[in-house]
Formats: structure tokens, sequence, C-alpha cells
């Protein structure tokens, strides 16, 4: 019987079967519950309560003497529980046949291979909560359990590979709620994991596609050949295609017993990794480990870009996350490391997230100076050159970030090479300009910031442009770090396709920036401009073409393979979100996005700075 006829089946027939359940004490109404369905038999299984959508069709009310086998503990932090699966599975692919039991603070009694019956309500878990609009983990909460035998053989896990999991994500609601459409296994990923909810899972020989974080994670793919980037990641490269193969691995291991793996990209986890699968509000899917492979350590080294010559310019725009005088010295050590030795010290670098003097202290700081100064001693000392910086002072809390961090962009340059032409006029809210002077461009202010009273900019840093000079030639700078993807809903949403309203922002915040380099070529077609920074974006989103409408911009990222186009690793996808784009002026530009935080567990930042070298 195919899953739809079955699905359809156990649905036409969940009146009757829940009536006999409630009949028999076996499934009992909560106050606010209606029950709307049930499994065959003289008990309920577990089968029944997972049912053949992402709901439970028993969802609010109480079940007697459920059947499994213990899977797994969770023994720490405030959602503990216990995982159990039922060794006799029904036929329908659509049913998950194991379910978390959640005990809150208290660790349960009971061990790996107990054979229980559980008494329980039957709960929907909504991770980070409804409004998240995060899928929701079906649960036995209020649990009391009877424990009939010890030592029982485990099912067998579910093994994940390319051949199981399906090409295509999710099915399209166009925007709505999937939670009641009959799960397709067979046709979608998301209804695959879903209807292993719970169940054990295994991947063998795992490549890492999402390094290990401070939260003892990473990603793993279960289809290694596809979208792969040629140091071991796996390419985000349309909406389309968010690389369905895609799990997170936690631990539930003592790390004590096995130290959670600290894995690069490209790395493996040798053997078998299993465990039961779970769903959260950082990743969703994910694996939680009872067993762990073994890391194989591919060596992943971090790049480091050629020196420009010196008839090049070199600017770079790099996002050093959240930077201020509060980050150990050790980070400002690392930033001027890889300013000076892994980007050849280019000449101009527009920096992202800059805070201000005391971070997050929420006082009304908004100065720089100490932050910026801290940064360049460190560049000296690394044997860098003496750079200058330029930047404006934000209005307090009015730039997004950290409260009380006051981000902004601001520019460090080498006066050895390139000059900064200052000219006056610029502060927080007032707009900078374009001016025809002498058959040429030029600046009302330099710095001065991009039209920063415009509603686009609400809580979201303000571009800040630079006019600089390269052996007699100007060349305009704008740096941006363009609105957050927060808000947005993920891509394992229960929403789908799911929405991204973040994304109004910045294409109006694009249309902004695309104007004003419209208005530095209309005063001379001929202007040399760059734009650089984090826009929070990939390449192929309409934020990128609005900032490149009528063909005034070159997104430099495009000029890349296909296969190298990332510089930020997100929940094992590597994407693009930072930028550098350049006027027609710039034929002769030679462009490398330099690898050297965003595969690494062990980072200075989240992002990977890029560099544009440009001979004129």
């Amino acid at each position: 019987m195919s899953t739809r006829r079955a699905a359809r089946r156990r649905a036409a027939t969940a009146g009757s079967l829940i009536a006999g359940a409630l009949a028999a004490g076996l499934v009992a109404p909560a106050q606010t519950a209606s029950a709307t369905g049930a499994g065959e038999g003289s008990a309920v299984r577990i089968h029944d309560i997972q049912g053949t959508t992402r709901v439970s069709p028993l969802a609010g009310t109480q079940v007697h003497d459920v059947p499994g086998v213990v899977t797994a503990v969770r023994s720490f932090g405030s959602s503990r529980g216990f995982w159990f699966q039922d060794p006799h599975p029904d036929a329908d692919r659509a049913t998950s046949e194991a379910v978390f039991v959640f005990t809150g603070t208290t660790t349960p009694a009971v061990a790996v291979g107990d054979a229980v019956l559980v008494s329980a309500t039957v709960t929907e878990y909504y991770p980070g909560g409804a409004a998240a609009g995060l899928q929701s983990v079906t649960e036995l909460t209020k649990a009391t359990w009877t424990v009939q035998s010890s030592g029982n053989a485990l099912p067998a896990p579910v093994r994940l590979r390319p051949s199981s999991v399906p090409a295509r994500y999710a099915p399209d609601a166009e925007g709505g709620s999937i939670e009641k459409l009959p799960l397709r296994p067979d046709r979608y990923a998301l209804d695959f994991y879903e209807s292993l909810e719970g169940m054990r899972v295994q991947v063998d020989d795992a490549t890492v596609v999402g390094p290990t974080n401070e939260h003892h994670e990473l990603w793993v793919t279960a289809d290694p050949r596809h979208d792969r980037t040629p140091r071991g990641g796996t390419l985000y490269t349309s909406y389309r295609d968010p690389n369905p193969a895609r799990v997170k691995v936690a631990s539930l291991v003592p790390f004590a017993q096995h130290p959670f793996p600290v894995a690069n990209v490209g790395d493996r986890l040798t053997g078998t990794t299993a465990g039961p699968l779970d769903y959260d509000n950082y990743g969703g899917y994910t694996l939680q480990a009872t067993e762990l492979g073994t890391l194989a350590d591919r060596g992943l080294k971090r790049e480091t870009t050629r020196r420009q010559k010196s008839d090049e310019l070199a600017v770079a725009t790099y996002n050093v996350e959240n930077l201020s005088p509060k980050a150990p010295q050790a980070k400002f050590d690392r930033l001027a490391a890889a300013l000076v030795t892994n980007l050849a010290s280019p000449d101009v670098v527009a920096l992202e997230e800059v805070q201000d003097n005391n971070g997050t202290t929420d006082d009304g700081t908004v100065d720089a100076s100490v932050t910026l100064k801290k940064l360049t001693d460190a560049i000296a000392a690394a044997g860098g050159p003496a750079y200058q910086w330029r930047q404006i002072d934000p209005v307090n809390d009015q730039d997004g970030g950290q409260p009380g961090g006051n981000i902004r962009t601001a520019f460090l340059f080498n006066p050895a090479r390139v000059s900064f032409k200052d000219i006056p006029g610029g502060d927080a809210t007032t707009p900078v300009t374009v001016r025809r002077e002498g058959g040429k461009a030029t600046l009302s202010a330099s710095p001065g910031r991009v039209a920063p009273g415009d509603a686009a900019w609400k809580t979201s840093r303000k571009p800040l442009a630079g006019q600089f000079s390269f052996r007699g030639r100007d060349v305009f700078v704008v740096a941006n770090h363009f609105n957050s993807k927060g808000g947005d809903q993920g891509l394992d949403s229960r929403f789908q396709p799911p929405a991204r309203p973040s994304e109004t922002q910045r294409v109006q915040q694009a249309r902004l920036v695309n104007t004003f380099v419209k208005q530095l070529l209309a005063a001379d077609k001929h202007a040399n401009v760059i734009v650089a920074g984090d826009l929070n974006d990939y390449q192929f989103s309409p934020a990128l073409a609005a900032l490149t409408d009528g063909g005034v911009l070159t997104d430099q990222v495009n000029t890349l393979p296909v296969c190298e186009r990332y510089g930020y690793v997100y929940q094992g996808n590597s994407q693009v979100l930072d930028h550098i784009l350049t006027s027609r002026a710039l034929k002769r530009v030679d462009y490398d996005i330099v690898h050297i935080n965003a595969e690494f567990a062990d980072q200075a930042s989240d992002h990977d700075p890029q560099v544009l070298r440009w001979k004129p």
C-alpha cells in the first residue's frame, strides 16, 4: 500500500479507533484536548501517537501503557528525559516509531535497553515558542512508567545516505503551514526526517560541513557528493536547494567519557555516528549521538592571499564580529595577524561590527577610538603598516547589533600607499551628497553617511562613504553592513516556503546605495566606485539584484567559479553574505575570498574576509 493510501485509510478509521481506545481507558482526553485518531489493536502504540502528519492526532490526550524500549537518555540541562522506540513498527513509513518523554529538570530513572510501559499526556512542543515558526516536536509529558525488563536489544537505526534522503526539501504550502499535510517521506526531505522523529538513525563516515561550535555541535551531510566546495563544504547556491542531506550532530555521551570532536569543514567522523533524531530551535533536525564516530582530521589550512603589486590598489572587507576593548587581546592579535599575513596588508579595509569603547555597556558612549586604536596597535605589532582610520560615531542605540554596542562600519587605510580626502561635514545624521567639480565627482563630506535618515536604516548600520586617492586617481569606497536576517523563518520552518521579512529592508537599503552610486556615475561616468561589506544576503537574492540594478555595479562574487562562492558557513551551508562590488571603470581586478574563519572551529570572526586588487 502506498504511503498516501495508508494515510487516507488511517484517517478514515480514526474516529472509530479513538472511540474504542477511550472506552477502554487506554486514552483519556485532557481538559483542553480533543482526540482525533488512534491506532489499531488493544493498546495505543507510538506510531498511533506520532500519526501521519507533523502534529499528533492524540495531542492533548492522555495515553496509558504505551510500550517501547529506551534508546537514549538525556540527563543534563532543563530538557531532560528519554527516547523510547517500538521494536514492532507498523507498515506505514510516514509514522515514526519513537517519541521523547520529557521530564524537565529531573533525570529519569531508566536505562538504555529498558522495556517500558509509559503513561503520559501527548504534547506538541514548539522550540523557541510557536511564534518562532519552527516545527513542533511530539513529546510525552507528565509521564509515569513501569520498567518491565532490562538489557533489551535496541531497534536497528535507519541509515541516512544519498539514496534515502529525497532531493526535494519541503512541500510547497504557498507560505502556509505544512503541519496538516500528510507526510510524504519518499518525496520531501523534511517529511522524511519528520517520519523518523525520535527514532534511531545513523550516518557512516560522515563528512563535516559545519565546524564544531561553542555549544558542542557540528553539521554533517549524508550526501557528500552534492554541491561540494573545494575545501569540503556544502555549497548553498539557491533557495530551491538548501542541501537536504545536512543534519546537525550533538552528543548525549558524557564529555568525560568521549570528548566532543573539534572538527573543521571537510573533516570526517569515521565509523558510525548514531542516536535518536531530535529537533530544536538552533538548527532543526539533530542527531543526538549515543555513539560518535572517530574524528579524521583532513588538515584544513587557512588561506593566504597574494600581496598587491606596487601599482595595484588592494581593498578588503572584514566583519570583525562585535569588536570592542572588552574582547580579549588575543582576538585583536588574531585579527591583526590575519590582516597583515593572510590579507597581505590591504591598502584600504572596510570594517564591520566595530563597537564603541565600552562594548555592550549601554551608558551613552558612542566613541570607538579605543577599539580602533587597539586594533591598529595590534596590526603594527604584527609587522603591518601604521594604519589610520576614519569613521562616524552613530546616534546612541540607533544602529542595531548588540544593545549598547553601537556597532558601525569604519575604514582603515595605509597612508604610505593611499591618501584619504578629508572633507568636513560628515556626521551621524547628515546625508552625504555627490558634487561635480572640474568635470569629476566628489563628495560633500568624506567620510559621510549615505541617507542616514531614511527609514530603510532603522535600527541598522548606515553606509559609510569615503573618498580616497591612489596614484593620482580618486576612488570612492562605500562600506556597508545591511540589515540582519533576524526574524526570518528558518529553512526547516513549518511554513513553506519560509518567509524572509528582513529581506524587505535589505532591498530598500540596496536601492539607496544603488541610487548613491548612480549619482556618482552621473557626475562622472568613469568614477571608480567600490561597494564593500557584509550585506547579509546571497548573490542570488533580491537585495543584490536591487544593488546592481542598471548594471552600475558588478558583484565580484559572481566572477569566481561557482564552487568558490562562499565566505560564511551557517547550519552546514557554505554561503555568501559579504560582497565587494565595482563600477565599470574598475576593469583590471583580481578578487579573492580568503578562507580563514568560517570553516574552522577556532575562529577570530564568523566571517571570512575578502580582498580586491585593482590596477588602474
